[in-house]
């Protein structure tokens, strides 16, 4: 498959309402926002699941607005060539001012309290002396001096590690692929957990970042929910799935875990003792859905312009400045003498590299290359042709 960019107008397509600050990336002659097409150049997604989506020739790029995709059919995009953003970082304010707003309600019993005002309604004059003698079922306990365990320490895990240490709470931290970027940002104070059971069984409070997948998806269950404190409050503002519903229902009734705070309610959660469920509204603000919405817009616009790759979840992260002259991008099996075979099709036609990078992840891996100089439409198509015919080429764009 082979797509060249010579000063088209890119079609974006949207699947969701995205913030105008967003939109507003596109306002030039190069792109045109068109919802009704079926065939984009690059899609810019946030919850719509996309998974009985089709997948049109010309796409390129999907952009999620959010961290997440796992409503988007990653592998399948992998297959085509099509690579897929995430938004790291861009909602992660949003969602550690929830963490740590739930952490402090939660351990005053505030939710439950408020709720049960609320069913003083039409005592009249009674209600002072009511709320008197009945707040003593909601006392509550400090998190001043308490353990919180962060298990995941990346933009938003760090965050919340880093405030609940000026909140003079002790931090306990778990996360073996943290990147060297996100450590600088660690406070000093936070502790190395050198294993998961470690936290589990030091933390007053346990908050989870992590994605789902095969080795996390069902991670809080029967066997690691003995390993924990009697009582220890549980915050899932990750994925729904990490949680094992039975295994916790039986934790709360039991009092093993004293609170579960988590942003996916459903009807097994709405039934257990002592849950308190969120709506959904880890990252619902409106700066966070604008931050996300820049953030996906801009990473779209690199990649159609120049071919440079940042934040994807299938493609190796790949970049070089681009220069404005010829550039050429492959997509390709993480085989041997790959980029020789590239290189060996460029040099036929007489033309010179001047910089180069290849980046590889898993079974795939990228390639960008730029030339000394413009090249004609002619020997563009040409090129892009044979180029495309190499064995394990996914996608060529010339750029």
């Amino acid at each position: 498959m082979s797509t060249t960019m010579l000063n088209k107008v890119k079609t974006i397509k949207t699947l969701n309402n995205i913030a105008q600050s967003g939109l507003n990336e596109f306002k030039n002659d190069q792109y045109t926002i068109d919802n009704d097409s079926t065939n984009p150049d690059a899609i810019v997604v946030r919850s719509f699941n996309m998974h009985s989506f089709e997948l049109g020739q010309h796409l390129k790029a999907i952009a999620r607005a959010g961290a997440g995709v796992n409503n988007i059919p990653v592998e399948a995009c992998t297959e085509k060539g099509i690579v897929v953003f995430n938004t790291p970082g861009a909602n992660a304010n949003a969602v550690k001012e929830m963490v740590l707003t739930s952490l402090m309600a939660s351990s005053r019993n505030l939710f439950a309290g408020i709720s049960w005002v609320r069913t003083l309604a039409d005592q009249g004059d009674q209600i002072p002396k009511l709320v008197e003698d009945g707040k003593k079922q909601f006392v509550g306990k400090e998190i001043k001096g308490k353990t919180l365990g962060v298990i995941g320490l990346g933009a938003i895990g760090a965050l919340v590690a880093n405030d609940a240490i000026e909140l003079d709470m002790d931090v306990i931290g778990f996360d073996p692929f943290i990147s060297v970027d996100l450590a600088w940002k660690l406070s000093r104070k936070v502790q190395r957990a050198m294993t998961i059971e470690e936290l589990f069984a030091n933390s007053d409070y346990i908050t989870v970042h992590v994605p789902s997948t095969g080795d996390t998806r069902g991670m809080f269950n029967e066997a690691t929910f003995s390993l924990m404190k009697d009582g220890v409050h549980i915050m899932n503002f990750s994925r729904g799935d990490l949680v094992n519903e039975k295994d916790m229902a039986a934790a709360l009734e039991s009092g093993k875990v004293g609170k579960y705070v988590t942003d996916f309610p459903n009807e097994n959660v709405l039934k257990m003792k002592n849950a308190v469920p969120v709506p959904h509204l880890g990252a619902s603000t409106g700066e966070s859905e604008e931050n996300c919405a820049i953030m996906a817009a801009r990473q779209l616009k690199e990649y159609l312009e120049t071919g440079n790759v940042k934040n994807s979840v299938n493609f190796p992260n790949a970049a070089l400045p681009y220069t404005g002259k010829q550039r050429v991008t492959a997509f390709h099996k993480n085989i041997p003498n790959m980029v020789g075979k590239i290189t060996s099709a460029i040099s036929n036609y007489h033309l010179n590299i001047a910089d180069m990078v290849n980046r590889s992840r898993g079974e795939y891996a990228y390639t960008i290359i730029d030339l000394d100089t413009q090249v004609d439409q002619e020997i563009i198509t040409s090129l892009e042709e044979i180029i495309s015919q190499i064995e394990g080429i996914v996608t060529v764009r010339m750029i």
